[in-house]
């Protein structure tokens, strides 16, 4: 299985855009279509958000000192 190229779009980037696509749904006055793309949309951002911050979990816990009690 080969590993999931790197997305194009950083942590920061992903996470301003969700916010924008967060405060058009919540003001409303959209179509169904309008607001489902930005439904989609937003989960497609959250998933991004969320793969960034699994890889900084993932550096974190290889950065760490191992427990010689452990």
């Amino acid at each position: 299985m080969s590993e999931t190229p790197e997305p194009t779009q950083t942590y920061e980037q992903a996470r301003e855009e969700l916010a924008d696509v967060v405060r058009r749904l919540e003001a409303g006055g959209l179509t169904l279509e309008e607001s489902l793309g930005l439904w989609e949309r937003g989960e497609a951002l959250a998933e991004l958000c969320q793969h960034w911050l699994d890889r900084a979990r993932e550096r974190l816990a290889a950065a760490a000192p191992t427990d010689p009690q452990g």
